[in-house]
């Protein structure tokens, strides 16, 4: 959540920051915020004062006492026991206050980097950069959900059987190849000096509060109601969360962490074809890389980011483009958001891979994940950043789009090693 002191001392640029997200009621939202503010400060001032007189009343006691004026010392004891009274209710008020501010705070989204351009939505990004060569295919040229049913490699209705729709099973080659793509994204992370982590599925709603998708995305999130844990849906929730209520030195920044995981996401109401097969699921796999670091470094390490996800696409020979995504269109948490597509061939359309972030102080605010700066001792809060290195469907989706042939679909040069094979079909399971 956004920083008080940033919310007091720069009050305007908030407002504009978040008006360039196009966050309906900025102002009114930060004025409110500054108002509750004052109340508590008011109370806190009210309380500072009464303890203040508490305590010149119990000094008297004792001095009064040792006179013998009892009745003046039973006459301060009652005012003594007034104050506390008065005291205790002005405290609980205070503390709701605080309450109050934290859940008005967490309503209220990040602001935009100065780079990120205006914008309400999609078409609004801007395109910083492409690369690849998008393969030139026949008229004969099939979907990717048409070459899983050819080669038996991906059974949707079988999913929509046992689970639902947007739950396929991955048979024979394409089982294997999904280990194959995750092996590679971990051991790609590996060498950019990533640790590995296998963090749990599941985590409690402090965890989500953490990483800002509670209370912003409860729908899209599924709930296991009688334990009150939410299944993820992305690495970066528990993996960030590690660094929970924690103060890391500055001397180990950044820290590097990377996971696969399964990945859990309702996307209530999506239909049609733009998410047909594989183009939206509801539990799919993905390696997460995830970095915490200072202020002052944190967009080099964006900047290192990019390039890992790039180098990805880079080696599984697809066709890409880099977007900057425009205020509108960026998640709640972001400061800042670049998403990667690759070409699906058959489709004629880009599909989303990727979204690499900064979220700056925002997330950090939330978790109390701060660090001791080396030069003075002072705590500060950290930068928290994230991508998607890579998720694996539409990567999936492209590759089989994109790679097919008479003979099957080809397997890029770098995957080879990792699944054994040099094409995806039904032979030689």
């Amino acid at each position: 959540m956004l920083t008080l002191k940033l919310i007091k001392e720069e009050t305007d640029r908030v407002v504009k920051g978040l008006e360039k997200k196009h966050f309906d009621g900025a102002k009114e939202a930060i004025d409110k915020a500054l108002e509750i503010d004052r109340q508590r400060r008011e109370t806190q001032g009210q309380v500072d004062a009464l303890l203040s007189e508490s305590k010149k009343y119990a000094s008297q006691i004792g001095q009064l006492m040792k006179s013998g004026d009892k009745a003046a010392a039973e006459a301060a004891k009652a005012e003594v026991a007034k104050l506390k009274e008065k005291t205790a209710g002005l405290q609980a008020q205070q503390k709701e206050l605080e309450e109050e501010l934290v859940r008005h705070l967490c309503t209220i989204p990040n602001i935009p980097n100065d780079d990120v351009p205006e914008g309400a939505g999609a078409e609004d990004n801007v395109v910083v950069k492409e690369g690849g060569v998008k393969p030139e295919l026949g008229n004969d040229a099939l979907p990717h959900w048409e070459l899983a049913k050819k080669y038996n490699l991906i059974d949707f209705e079988l999913g929509a059987k046992v689970t639902g729709a947007g739950f396929p099973f991955y048979i024979g080659k394409m089982a294997r190849f999904q280990r194959a793509l995750e092996a590679f994204f971990l051991e790609e992370a590996r060498k950019a000096g990533y640790l590995e982590v296998q963090p749990p599925l599941v985590v409690n709603q402090a965890s989500g509060y953490g990483t800002g998708q509670l209370p912003d995305k409860e729908g899209q999130m599924y709930h296991a109601e009688v334990d009150d844990l939410y299944l993820i849906p992305t690495a970066e929730v528990p993996v960030t969360n590690i660094f929970r209520d924690v103060i890391l030195e500055e001397k180990d920044l950044p820290v590097k962490r990377c996971a696969y995981s399964a990945c859990f996401r309702r996307e209530a109401g999506a239909y049609g074809k733009d998410v047909r097969g594989l183009n939206r699921l509801h539990e799919f796999d993905k390696v997460e890389i995830v970095r915490i670091d200072t202020p002052e470094h944190s967009y080099d390490s964006l900047n290192e980011m990019l390039a890992h996800v790039e180098g990805l696409l880079q080696k599984l020979e697809l066709p890409y483009r880099i977007l900057r995504l425009c205020g509108g269109d960026m998640s709640f948490t972001s400061a800042i958001c670049y998403d990667f597509e690759v070409w699906s061939a058959a489709q004629q359309r880009w599909l989303e891979v990727s979204s690499t972030s900064n979220f700056e102080s925002y997330q950090a605010n939330r978790l109390k994940c701060r660090y001791r700066r080396s030069s003075d001792k002072k705590i500060e809060l950290c930068h928290t950043l994230n991508g998607s290195a890579l998720a694996l469907p539409r990567i999936v989706a492209s590759l089989m789009e994109n790679n097919q042939t008479p003979e099957g679909i080809r397997v890029p040069k770098a995957l080879v090693p990792y699944c054994g094979f040099e094409y995806l079909d039904d032979k030689n399971f």
